[in-house]
């Protein structure tokens, strides 16, 4: 009789090897860019709807180079890396950069992201302090954006580091506004400087009448809470004459600027 070939299926699993071998390369990737220093800000310009050749404040945007020089933006290893720690040291980087920037630069407004896990993170508050003791004077010109789910996680720590940060002149940004619809019942809690409505309700506006007027809404909650309203993800000048009418107050999106390494 022929023998049968016996298969060892194990307990392997070739897409979840797959898949961690890919979140190791991509761990292995940032560690060594942060290691050789090897990250730097891209800055996109958000402007004033009011008018739009005026820039309000740059964002600045994370990005590392591989061994191979590529330039890697964060939002490709960001969502392998935030719960890891190599996540905080990406936030460590961010703010190391921007306060670097805002004293090089004194007529600059920039904003930094940060999550509320680096927000908890003794590392990142120390770089936040000894940047600010050296540099006081770039304290009113550094916004800290954190993205509305991010800043669920920890809302009640989140308020009280703001109610510090503040009188010192730290602005804030909640990012994502209106996309997990969580923050309203947190928001009046919060001290927010501005937010920044996601891209979602924002993505063909013109053509959109429910994201016309969810958008009106959440720009009324804005204004009510004295809050700076921003449009995220603005392509094309229809979109932005829509936005215009709804009276947002600042546009940001490759219509006006791409994220450049260069100011």
């Amino acid at each position: 009789m022929q023998a049968v070939e016996k298969f060892d299926l194990g307990t392997s699993d070739p897409l979840k090897e797959a898949i961690a071998a890919r979140d190791q390369d991509v761990l292995s990737i940032v560690g060594n860019a942060l290691a050789a220093q090897n990250a730097q800000l891209a800055f996109q310009p958000i402007v004033t709807a009011e008018a739009t050749d005026r820039i309000a404040f740059y964002e600045g945007l994370i990005r590392v180079r591989d061994d191979m020089g590529r330039i890697i933006p964060a939002k490709q290893f960001m969502p392998y890396i935030e719960e890891h720690d190599l996540g905080r040291e990406i936030d460590c980087a961010s703010l190391r950069l921007g306060i670097a920037t805002l004293s090089r630069y004194p007529n600059l407004r920039l904003s930094i992201n940060m999550s509320a896990r680096s927000m908890a993170d003794g590392k990142w508050r120390r770089t936040l302090d000894d940047g600010l003791a050296r540099a006081p004077q770039v304290a009113d010109r550094l916004i800290l954006e954190i993205s509305e789910s991010s800043a669920m996680l920890l809302h009640e720590v989140l308020i009280r580091f703001m109610a510090e940060m503040q009188p010192l002149g730290v602005s804030f940004a909640l990012d994502h506004f209106g996309g997990g619809m969580t923050a309203f019942k947190h928001l009046k809690d919060f001290f927010f400087d501005l937010v920044k409505i996601d891209r979602c309700f924002i993505h063909n506006i013109d053509q959109n009448p429910e994201n016309q007027v969810l958008t009106e809404a959440l720009v009324a909650v804005a204004k009510q809470f004295e809050m700076f309203a921003v449009a995220e993800g603005v392509e094309n000048e229809r979109e932005t004459a829509i936005l215009q009418e709804l009276g947002v107050h600042c546009l940001q999106g490759y219509h006006f600027g791409v994220p450049r390494l260069q100011l």
